[in-house]
């Protein structure tokens, strides 16, 4: 394994940072809009359809698409279980990964977190974004803290991707015959 330099040392400690805030933000967002959707909208309660976006107040027992439904306590072992492999993946691969792969693992792991609360805390996680597809067709609901996890996962799976194609693009100076 190569030796790490002080400065990478210190670029891998910036984006700890970096992405421990961008962690803060996205739970901060997800906890404080799901309080709110608690607060203010009774449970099975909606605003009026704005475009094909509604606001609802749900109570989701189980996974994505209501998988696993009434399985809080595998839930959260699975969720935590998940946690501690982000915090592993992040801190081994960083530097592979690069920037968006850290972003990347930094929204699954806030989005996972903000899910966990919510089962920890209620049993349930609160569920409020729901998108009209066409006609009666409606999008399962779900929060900030889901969309964080869709898009880390999708990004990570782009920087997965690319960083194959650079694996086997030979290095400046070398002919393929010498990769």
């Amino acid at each position: 394994m190569p030796e790490i330099t002080g400065s990478q040392k210190r670029i891998t400690w910036w984006y700890a940072l970096i992405f421990l805030g961008i962690v803060a933000v996205v739970l901060i967002l997800d906890i404080a809009t799901k309080e709110w959707i608690r607060t203010n909208l009774p449970l099975g309660g909606s605003f009026p359809e704005i475009w094909r976006l509604n606001i609802v107040h749900v109570q989701n027992t189980g996974s994505a698409f209501g998988l696993f439904t009434n399985q809080a306590f595998l839930l959260s072992v699975v969720a935590i279980a998940g946690l501690v492999v982000v915090v592993l993946l992040f801190f081994r691969y960083l530097r592979d990964l690069g920037f968006m792969g850290g972003l990347a693992l930094s929204l699954i792991f806030a989005g996972a977190l903000g899910n966990l609360i919510d089962r920890l805390r209620f049993g349930y996680v609160t569920d409020f974004i729901y998108i009209r597809l066409w006609g009666d067709v409606f999008w399962p609901a779900f929060n900030i803290a889901d969309s964080a996890i869709t898009v880390g996962a999708i990004l990570l799976a782009f920087v997965a991707l690319a960083s194959l194609g650079k694996k086997h693009e030979p290095k400046p100076g070398t002919t393929k015959k010498d990769v």
